[in-house]
């Protein structure tokens, strides 16, 4: 596997690479993203991986000094399964001057995830399309656990007329049910025996609905509910329409649920399609 900093580099490399299928994380990697490296095989001749920690995305009072920065031990699993090149910027390459022209996503941004990350959205989309504009893959992946990051890039793509495939990949799991990230690294041992409860109490909502229940205020109140019982800080469980993340007009329509609350330090999401 080859690694590269210097965009400059990375280009002259990436020459007559064929079809190229990119895969940008942020590190600190996991099964999930190692599901993606390898689906990204099936979809091209070179496989990208990018390792960059973005202070874009980041608001305020979030984690990005203290983001879990694993290099060596990323490095490793990106070579096991099979990457060809990745790229690894620091800050100074990617933005070797203040990034004033940015992707201001639409109202979509203001929603969920938006709502309590003021800026969020806008800092993802900013640098995944400055990431696009050096590497040019034909595909880039993403995980489906960020349901709705995966939305506002899917939408920004077809919007902007790039000439990339985006596939979504499932989100992988431990045996427990809960979803893997990076973030669960920060559960302490009775906080990690806990929060497998968001995969189930999502669980029982998409049961709910496919058995015919149609309050869904009433769903997502006690899921929420049950949640902060035990000693969760729930931001909110939404039940949504998949193809714009609206409040549901029909029963009868893609439905997704989403959640996001604190268990301890950490933030959990997670996300459930019906």
């Amino acid at each position: 596997m080859q690694i590269y900093s210097s965009i400059p580099e990375l280009r002259a490399a990436l020459k007559n690479r064929g079809r190229i299928v990119f895969v940008p994380t942020m590190g600190n990697l996991h099964a999930g993203h190692i599901s993606l490296m390898k689906e990204a095989r099936a979809h091209g001749d070179t496989v990208v991986a990018s390792i960059f920690v973005n202070p874009l995305q980041f608001g305020p009072s979030e984690d990005f000094n203290s983001y879990p920065r694993t290099f060596d031990a990323d490095c490793q699993k990106l070579e096991a399964a099979g990457v060809d090149i990745l790229f690894a910027p620091t800050v100074k390459d990617l933005y070797p001057e203040p990034q004033e022209y940015v992707v201001d996503p639409p109202a979509i941004q203001n929603l969920l995830e938006g709502e309590f990350r003021p800026g969020h959205f806008q800092g993802v989309a900013t640098v995944v399309l400055k990431l696009f504009n050096i590497v040019q893959p034909a595909v880039a992946l993403f995980g489906k656990k960020d349901y709705q990051q995966l939305m506002v890039l899917r939408n920004m793509t077809r919007q902007l007329a790039l000439p990339i495939e985006i596939v979504g990949g499932e989100t992988v799991r431990a045996e427990d049910g809960l979803a893997l990230s990076s973030r669960n690294g920060y559960l302490s041992p009775d906080e990690r025996a806990e929060a497998p409860r968001l995969h189930r109490v999502l669980t029982r909502i998409r049961d709910a609905v496919l058995q015919g229940e149609r309050d869904f205020a009433k769903l997502e109140k006690e899921a929420a509910a049950e949640l902060d019982s035990h000693g969760w800080q729930t931001d909110y469980v939404a039940i949504r329409q998949q193809a714009d993340l609206q409040p549901p007009q029909s029963a009868d329509i893609p439905l997704v649920i989403l959640a996001a609350s604190r268990l301890g330090k950490p933030r959990l999401i997670d996300n459930l399609e019906i």
